[in-house]
């Protein structure tokens, strides 16, 4: 629903995917208003759009002067208007951050200091964060470049390996690289190791015991802390299905929003015992040996799947706005709405999805309306976004025929 309030504000969000499409959306629903985007590269997820426009392309906005010189020009083409920026990436958030004194006297945001950042950003500071907060994960090892060779692992195969520095691995380049892979044995990991530290990635790596169960194990909360550091929004996600690309392994496809009261509550202290301000995302997993979830990372920013929160009649954008703009003061909301969220199309779901009571709901929810694709939106379903959308889900079919269950060096 369009708000009434009379505002004079327009969106800038940083990135040009599909997590940049979901919040224009959310942005367009409550306020009718056109985001625009500035990002390193133009993505079909944003291209051809009514209501978000991608504005500037750098190549080079992850250096740190480019990124504030970019910006400041950018802000001189909308005068009298209150800009909102609106990071939906890692690196984005990172760079603002560490820059937030030079674009102040340009943008409306909050986010938090440098220091917080890098403690939950690197994967095993942020582990540290955890134990210090009651939080189980993963038995967790690092290797480095210097040691990798000669590393014992205190735990069994099969094992996790990935980046603890996900905005650099995301810049290396290697045959048969993964977002995250599974080595199931030495041999195996060995070679991932060796071709991973062969690019230009040269960070610690984190190697964490595979906690058993497929997809469906998987949980993802996004939250909402206001600038005055307490928690507004807390929705947690129940996943049917993960990207099983390379490039896309560990992104959600499929989810069903859950409630959790005792775990929101945990997580409302965790953060708020932290300070934390603006939006965050938790990657977790029901381990079935203990009845525990075991946190993988949190993301700095709303997660690549968060448009399932807006979905459910929780919108992200009014979260943002009336705190940062409007600075209204908000109780804590824990999610309760069902509703079932994709970017996949509803053959795969029920292809792949082993749970024969989560595709029960799922149907239920389809049968009763409450099934949302975020990049099927009525008001911005032109020819071309049309055909934009139908070769993305043919290309999902022919990804997971290729690629299901292939998270090794292959």
């Amino acid at each position: 629903m369009v708000t009434t309030e009379p505002l004079n504000f327009i969106p800038v969000l940083l990135g040009t995917d599909s997590n940049v499409y979901g919040m224009a959306r959310s942005f367009h629903e409550a306020y009718g208003v056109k985001s625009v985007a500035v990002g390193k590269a133009r993505l079909s997820a944003t291209s051809d759009s009514r209501i978000v426009t991608v504005e500037a392309v750098e190549p080079n906005l992850e250096e740190d002067a480019v990124f504030c010189d970019t910006l400041i020009r950018f802000a001189a083409r909308y005068p009298g208007k209150e800009l909102l920026l609106v990071p939906c990436g890692d690196n984005y958030i990172k760079l603002l951050v560490r820059n937030q004194e030079a674009l102040r006297p340009y943008y409306r945001f909050e986010c938090i200091g440098e220091d917080l950042l890098m403690r939950l950003s690197m994967k095993e500071s942020f582990y540290q964060v955890c134990t210090e907060h009651g939080f189980a994960f993963p038995k967790t090892a690092t290797c480095t470049k210097e040691n990798y060779r000669d590393i014992a692992l205190p735990f069994d195969f099969p094992v996790i390996v990935k980046p603890s520095n996900s905005v650099a691995y995301w810049n290396c380049r290697f045959p048969h690289k993964k977002k995250v892979f599974v080595a199931e044995n030495q041999a195996e990991f060995s070679a991932i190791l060796t071709a991973i530290y062969g690019s230009s990635y040269q960070d610690p790596l984190i190697i964490q015991e595979y906690i058993p169960g497929d997809d469906s194990n998987m949980r993802v909360m996004n939250c909402y802390c206001g600038s005055d550091r307490r928690v507004r929004l807390i929705a947690l996600g129940h996943a049917l299905l993960e990207e099983h690309s390379p490039e896309g392994i560990g992104s959600y496809a499929a989810i069903i929003t859950a409630h959790d009261e005792a775990l929101s509550q945990r997580m409302r202290a965790f953060l708020e015992a932290v300070g934390y301000v603006g939006f965050a995302n938790f990657d977790m997993k029901l381990d079935p040996r203990d009845g525990q979830y075991k946190l993988f990372e949190m993301n700095l920013r709303q997660g690549r799947s968060s448009y399932y929160v807006t979905a459910a009649g929780y919108n992200l954008a009014k979260w943002l706005v009336e705190d940062v703009l409007l600075h209204k003061d908000a109780p804590l909301t824990i999610a309760s709405n069902e509703v079932l969220w994709s970017i996949i199309p509803k053959d795969i779901i029920f292809r792949y999805v082993r749970d024969g009571q989560l595709k029960q709901k799922a149907r239920e929810l389809i049968r009763s309306g409450k099934y949302v694709q975020s990049m099927r939106y009525k008001p911005d379903f032109t020819l071309k976004r049309r055909l934009h959308f139908t070769l993305n889900q043919m290309n999902y079919r022919k990804k997971y025929k290729q690629c299901f269950g292939n998270k090794g060096l292959h």
